[in-house]
């Protein structure tokens, strides 16, 4: 049975909110341009037979998750897990918190939707096989980030014992996106 995981950078948050701190919850919300990207994202994962859609508790998270559910006519599961990665915080504590969340996202037996940030997505490629040096040059995007706002890495395999394949599967056509 394939194993499919679509991971998924939050849509474009509004940076200028410094009266938010961006790593504690409530964070960011979106501003009108994530707003698009969610709803572009939500259209993409419509192919994918996703049903299921886990997210990190902040705000720029979990409006992306909600627009995402919503086209999907998908269950929403609010998972602290999967929150953005924490001043001090080791990689190593990174993928601890994260890879239970996978698994459970792994156990509904059909593709699922991690929404999530993009240090949390970098941790778990990197849990998952991706070596560090290969991770680090495809950090690219926007705040040095793996994937751009509202961007998907599919990870999948056909088989229990098979390595991980992960592919940058899609990416928001924007304005502001920085390539």
């Amino acid at each position: 049975m394939k194993q499919v995981v679509y991971l998924i950078r939050h849509a474009s948050p509004d940076w200028n909110r410094k009266d938010l701190i961006y790593h504690l919850p409530p964070g960011p919300p979106l501003r009108e341009q994530g707003k698009e990207e969610a709803r572009a994202l939500g259209a993409f994962l419509l192919q994918t037979g996703a049903r299921q859609v886990f997210t990190s508790p902040l705000e720029r998270c979990l409006n992306t998750a909600q627009i995402v559910a919503e086209i999907l006519a998908a269950s929403l599961q609010v998972v602290p897990g999967l929150t953005e990665w924490q001043p001090g915080e080791l990689e190593q504590a990174v993928q601890q918190r994260i890879l239970p969340v996978f698994e459970q996202a792994l156990q509904t037996g059909q593709p699922a939707c991690l929404v999530t940030h993009g240090g949390p997505i970098l941790a778990l490629l990197g849990a998952l096989g991706m070596p560090d040096e290969q991770r680090r040059k495809l950090c690219t995007f926007d705040h040095n980030n793996i994937l751009p706002p509202a961007g998907v890495w599919k990870v999948s395999r056909d088989e229990m014992e098979k390595p991980w394949e992960m592919h940058l599967v899609f990416k928001p056509v924007s304005e502001t996106l920085v390539v």
